[in-house]
């Protein structure tokens, strides 16, 4: 089992900075890939970003690349996704998840077993 547990959402202001944690713990080490996601009210859950454990090879969603860096620190056990120049519409529930090597290239929920709780994130105008 793989635990996963998100940090670092809140109330932001358009224009401005979030940096969200993700600890994950378990059998980490049979994990290839980390993911991003996001599902706003109403909306389907939608690909962010992910990162490769092994490598940090990363792969992004075309419409947030540029904006948001995803990273990792593998001695921690730690991934991390900066967000910059926010926007409302970036308002949503912000999801960690792990995946086996079959996740990897994907941008769909369904290709990662393990997710977090999920942390809020909101964007004001």
């Amino acid at each position: 089992q793989v635990q996963l547990v998100e940090s670092g959402g809140g109330l932001v202001q358009a224009g401005g900075s979030l940096r969200l944690s993700c600890a994950a713990s378990g059998r980490t080490f049979s994990n290839y890939a980390m993911g991003w996601f996001r599902q706003a009210p109403g909306k389907e859950r939608e690909f962010v970003a992910a990162i490769s454990w092994r490598d940090g090879s990363t792969f992004y969603a075309d419409s947030l690349k540029g904006r948001f860096t995803i990273s990792r620190d593998n001695a921690k056990n730690m991934v991390y996704l900066q967000m910059n120049s926010l926007k409302p519409e970036d308002t949503a529930v912000y999801y960690c998840a792990a995946g086996g090597h079959s996740a990897w290239g994907s941008r769909s929920v369904s290709a990662y077993d393990y997710w977090g709780q999920g942390t809020q994130v909101t964007v004001s105008s």
